[in-house]
């Protein structure tokens, strides 16, 4: 392991003036050049060890033990993993505070834009900007016909039965309330002594939406718990909870913060048995492997198109026509989802027209199927883009997992469940808070997420911390990304007052 001693330059008796020289700074043995300057001082930090100022501070010794282990880099088997593709990405050529080329991790976050998206967005204003189904006009044609071919190439990527099944909506977020509310509240399909189950790890879009659709309509909200070992969805007690008051199920495909892919096929077969509905919340899970609905069998299913390369302002709502058509009530009024109007009422317009009110984000859809064609077509397929990312972040996983001090949420990457993980590690580092990782991590270039990530109850009640950090990543992301933010968070914990050291083989 590496043990950092952080001492004040000149007043040590040990040490000389600090400087970049390869000489050596003390008398112990240490290596020609091994020390290293204190460069992550921040006055928003902690100081480290009795620290004055980032320029007084530096690693006065360096121990190795344990074999010389390099904290940094981890043995690979199969040599270096490349990312799919980096140079569409325009933003990744931005450079940090010092210069350094910027290191993203947080796409569980949002996604960053391959040019081809930004293309498509830019184009459809240039050249094909009007308003939909609203216009004989040949820009409104232009534009009808490519906000609607979006739709269809959504259907396919999703495996829908129709593309009529398909809702375009603000984001994921907004999805979900439609259900809440078009079929919840004002269909009545939700009554008093209903109940509603979600888990305890949800994101926030997926537990406030049926926490105020509950208080409206007198239904009970409960929460499928967490095996305490596993730290997976105990699906025994799942079933247990069900029974004939069960009238909706929402959980989601992987967790934000777990990191592991829900058997959500069984889930809802298991739900199906009570006549229960099935939601899925995807947003984890579109961007990075095939989803199929129809295998499935979930009555709705909802993703988010920035997740996956596609702008912001794009989601979607999957659901099955029958349900949309029979049992769903129009959620917001106005023009384009109605049929014909008059002073004292209105008919509503086709699927899936009834669930769009107003003007849609034409150029957000047509920029989203560019999203799904660069995809499909310039990264080979979503089955390639999931085998690529299950071999990265197991890298990742395994280059966290090394470290005693580090605590990844979620099961192990290999487990006796057979859940598989995703490339995404929501963690702790004994002593340090992780809004100061990040922060720490930040002054070197390296983009993580901190914070409860819209998962506050999970955190609070269940994992019992306050935050996680979290890394991220997809497909423009490599092992030297990896390697790099490894090598950061070792020195940023050193910088904090902590340490990390290898676990033992």
């Amino acid at each position: 392991m590496f043990t950092f001693n952080f001492v004040k330059g000149g007043l040590d008796p040990r040490v000389r003036k600090p400087d970049r020289r390869s000489e050596n700074l003390a008398p112990n043995g240490i290596p020609r050049g091994s020390w290293v300057s204190c460069s992550y001082w921040d006055t928003r930090i902690r100081r480290p060890r009795n620290a004055v100022s980032r320029q007084h501070w530096f690693v006065a010794s360096l121990r190795s033990t344990d074999d010389q282990t390099d904290l940094t880099r981890k043995h690979r088997k199969g040599g270096e993993i490349s990312a799919l593709d980096f140079g569409s990405f325009p933003i990744l050529e931005e450079k940090d505070h010092e210069g350094k080329r910027i290191v993203y991790l947080d796409s569980a976050a949002t996604s960053q834009k391959p040019m081809q998206v930004i293309e498509a967005l830019s184009g459809f204003y240039k050249h094909d900007n009007a308003n939909v189904h609203r216009g004989a006009h040949l820009l409104s044609q232009r534009a009808t016909e490519a906000f609607e071919n979006a739709r269809v190439k959504v259907a396919r990527f999703l495996n829908a039965e129709k593309e009529t099944e398909i809702v375009f909506t603000r984001n994921a977020t907004e999805a979900i309330n439609t259900v809440a509310y078009a079929w919840g509240l004002m269909a009545g399909n939700l009554k008093t002594g209903d109940e509603i189950i979600v888990s305890v790890a949800e994101h926030h879009a997926n537990l406030v939406p049926w926490q105020l659709i509950a208080k409206r309509t007198g239904a009970v909200l409960r929460h499928i718990p967490l095996d305490s070992v596993s730290q997976t969805l105990d699906i025994e007690a799942f079933r247990k909870m069900l029974s004939g008051k069960t009238k909706l199920v929402a959980v989601a495909y992987v967790g934000n913060v777990l990191g592991y892919v829900q058997d959500v096929k069984r889930i809802t077969e298991i739900a199906h048995e009570v006549g229960a509905y099935v939601l899925i919340d995807a947003c984890q899970a579109v961007p990075h492997m095939p989803v199929d609905v129809q295998d499935i069998g979930c009555e709705w299913l909802v993703a988010s198109g920035h997740k996956m390369c596609g702008p912001t302002g794009i989601g979607v709502l999957f659901g099955k026509e029958r349900v949309l058509k029979k049992e769903m009530a129009p959620f917001l009024g106005g023009g384009e989802m109605i049929a014909e109007v008059f002073l004292d009422h209105s008919t509503f317009a086709d699927l899936p027209h009834k669930f769009e009110a107003g003007t849609p984000s034409i150029g957000d859809a047509v920029a989203f199927g560019a999203a799904i064609d660069y995809l499909n077509e310039n990264l080979g397929g979503m089955k390639h883009i999931h085998t690529f990312e299950h071999q990265l972040g197991l890298y990742l996983y395994e280059s966290l997992s090394q470290f005693r001090e580090v605590t990844i949420y979620g099961p192990p990457w290999h487990n006796d469940l057979g859940l598989e993980r995703v490339g995404l590690c929501a963690f702790n580092v004994r002593g340090i808070h992780p809004s100061d990782l990040a922060t720490m991590l930040d002054l070197d270039g390296i983009a993580i997420r901190s914070g409860h990530h819209c998962a506050q109850p999970l955190h609070r009640d269940i994992l019992k911390v306050n935050g996680s950090a979290r890394a991220s990543l997809y497909v423009y992301n490599s092992s030297a990304d990896i390697d790099a933010f490894t090598g950061a968070l070792v020195e940023a914990v050193a910088a904090l007052g902590g340490e990390l050291t290898i676990r033992p083989a």
